[in-house]
């Protein structure tokens, strides 16, 4: 079957991937659709994700991945041919984090499409019974696909605990901090602010409830009046992210970092942080969420549609990637359909 494989930085190329045998215990999943991610533009500009994910040899990326099973998963109330998104990370199940409920911390997890598993930008991919979540009827696959990345953003929220009546801010208007700015306005807050450097993704977030958005955070913290946000939510593969949301932070103020850095290395001047006493947390990855993910768009409260600005096939990848590592032609969610 058709593949796309990463080989090295700004190196994709289509080539064959053998069809994968189900095995014992293991699911076949016939790919419908798959979301391009942020980290998926971290291998293909830096080939890795610090030194835990590196590309040793080529690798098939993809971890947003919707699709339709091959046979009945009774266990899971599956039955064949029906669509589900797949939750891509496989933990060990054994460590403390994975018995404390946090398995998305589990240092053992085998994640589909992170080097050097391969990964759904294929026809066909097999996964744990338990990786497998059904969705209503009425769901596109693109929208399937996209629920894992709007777990991502509901674990962030979760952790951000946002407050009525206190100024929030997002850096960054790409796909996680559109989503996290949707959440944001079902949870109650009614004038989300963004800094987003890229003209069109400032539109994009106005569009989807932003009560203000701004170039940079100069600009922000103008219209603050110096005070900054109570809440910043940092969603940027920047390096100076960091830095710029402890700018952008009230004193006494929390900071939500979800993004990842290009270079996997932030530079920032201690003094701000420390001086308004901060309070960090770090997001990763995604807790039990996706049966939430999947409530929240059914009952009509997120339309994960809205960050689509691109549908292509497995041979317009390599295109895809170029784009968007240059936000050229609006692209902000890249969905591919590779059947």
């Amino acid at each position: 079957m058709r593949a796309v494989y990463i080989h090295a930085p700004f190196d994709v190329r289509l080539g064959d991937l053998p069809t994968p045998n189900a095995g014992p215990g293991m699911v076949l999943v016939d790919v419908e659709a798959v979301g391009l991610c942020g980290s998926d533009l971290h291998y293909f500009k830096e080939g890795g994700i610090g030194a835990a994910q590196t590309i040793s040899a080529p690798f098939v990326p993809g971890h947003e991945v919707a699709g339709r099973v091959r046979d009945a998963v009774p266990e899971r109330g599956i039955a064949a041919g029906a669509r589900v998104v797949i939750d891509p990370a496989r933990p060990c199940g054994v460590c403390e984090w994975c018995h404390s409920a946090r398995h998305n911390l589990c240092p053992h997890t085998v994640m589909l499409g992170a080097p050097p598993n391969h990964g759904g930008l294929t026809a066909t991919v097999a996964v744990a019974p338990w990786q497998l979540f059904p969705v209503p009827g009425d769901f596109s696959a693109s929208t399937t696909a996209l629920l894992e990345p709007f777990g991502v953003c509901i674990h962030a929220v979760d952790l951000a605990r946002p407050q009525w009546f206190e100024t929030v801010a997002i850096l960054g208007a790409g796909p996680i901090g559109l989503g996290i700015l949707q959440l944001l306005r079902v949870a109650g807050i009614a004038e989300p602010l963004v800094v987003e450097p890229v003209a069109y993704r400032r539109d994009a977030a106005l569009r989807l409830g932003a009560g203000a958005v701004f170039d940079t955070v100069e600009a922000l913290s103008a219209a603050t009046k110096g005070r900054g946000a109570d809440l910043v939510i940092e969603a940027t593969n920047n390096p100076d992210g960091f830095a710029h949301a402890a700018e952008a932070a009230a004193i006494g103020g929390r900071l939500v970092v979800v993004g990842i850095p290009d270079g996997n290395a932030y530079a920032f001047e201690a003094a701000t942080a420390r001086r308004k006493q901060l309070q960090v947390v770090f997001s990763r990855r995604m807790g039990d969420v996706l049966s939430r993910a999947i409530r929240l768009v059914a009952l009509g409260r997120i339309d994960l549609e809205a960050w689509i600005s691109h549908r292509l096939g497995l041979a317009d990848v390599p295109e895809a990637f170029a784009m968007l590592a240059a936000y050229r032609d609006g692209a902000i969610k890249v969905v591919v359909e590779p059947n």
